[in-house]
């Protein structure tokens, strides 16, 4: 599963674009210093969200939209387009996922 799956799925599971996601995380009080148990409980608790998505939308709370180009452009499962993460949500990206 892509980066961008895993953040597409969280939106689909919660409702939540990930940018949505991310406001509500920094009126809790979270940001780039939270600890991923924090986020993790959070997001378990309010939306039902597993471990494995929780820890990909942590990364992004604490690293921003850019990821690695290790993934990028291969023929594998964790493939993704582009080094940066669509943060606007499914919809958003209407017809070019």
């Amino acid at each position: 599963m892509s980066y961008q799956a895993y953040l597409d799925a969280i939106e689909t599971k919660s409702g939540k674009t990930p940018r949505e996601l991310l406001e509500l995380a920094a009126a809790r009080g979270f940001g780039p210093t939270t600890k991923a148990g924090e986020v993790v409980t959070w997001l378990k608790e309010d939306y039902g969200i597993g471990r494995g998505h929780a820890m990909a939308f942590h990364g992004v709370l604490k690293n921003g939209a850019t990821i690695s180009d290790k993934h990028v452009g291969s023929a594998g499962s964790h493939s993704d387009p582009s080094t940066e993460l669509r943060l606007d949500g499914i919809a958003a990206r209407g017809t070019d996922s």
